[in-house]
């Protein structure tokens, strides 16, 4: 049985969190839908609430701190990541990009993503698409369709829109870390571009 790596990455502020409940809900939700594929989660969550200090110094001095350096790696060396942050004023917070800004250009690339967002009214969820997927894009991650918002009004029922959003959210993550790629048989003829020209023109 095949085992992902899930990195949690919360930029809430407060504690309790509901960033990082969000988070939490979508891990779960995403460990059930790798148990029916079959494989299983090794799922770690990070609030970057206490590295804001290490943060700020690595922007400052360009070096990390120890604790920080290994925090890196560990993203770097996940399977996946779910990314989930506040919303002040219609963006992401500084918190959150703060981290994403310490990274190395390329070093996510190719890395299944979840991203996710809470605020306090449902207005301010056109920032998923508006500020969170363009980031994420820009780091090169492959960033599942479905993006996760949260408003406070969202929090009222277990069940409803949002544990919709969340199941489908976390089984295209699934998705994307258990897919395969078709390898290429030994028998398939491999025809010559220029022969397929001629057969075109013939």
């Amino acid at each position: 049985m095949s085992a992902y790596t899930i990195m949690v990455i919360s930029a809430g502020l407060g504690q309790p969190s509901s960033t990082r409940l969000l988070g939490e809900r979508l891990a779960a939700a995403a460990d059930r839908e790798l148990s029916a594929r079959g494989a299983d989660a090794e799922v770690e969550v990070v609030e970057l609430r206490e590295y804001a200090r290490d943060l700020t110094n690595h922007l400052l001095t360009g070096f990390p701190s120890a604790r920080l350096g290994e925090l890196i790696e560990r993203v770097i060396a996940a399977d996946a990541l779910i990314a989930v942050s506040p919303i002040f004023s219609a963006s992401y917070s500084g918190l959150f990009k703060m981290f994403f800004d310490v990274l190395q250009p390329q070093s996510l690339a190719g890395k299944p993503t979840l991203i996710a967002a809470t605020a306090g009214t449902a207005r301010h969820s056109l920032a998923l698409e508006h500020s969170l997927r363009p980031l994420f894009s820009y780091l090169r991650t492959l960033v599942v369709p479905t993006a996760v918002f949260a408003a406070t009004e969202d929090w009222a029922s277990e069940g409803g829109a949002l544990a919709e959003r969340i199941d489908r959210a976390a089984g295209e993550l699934a998705d994307l870390l258990t897919r395969t790629v078709p390898q290429a048989r030994e028998t398939d003829e491999i025809v010559p571009f220029a022969q397929l020209l001629a057969r075109r023109t013939t």
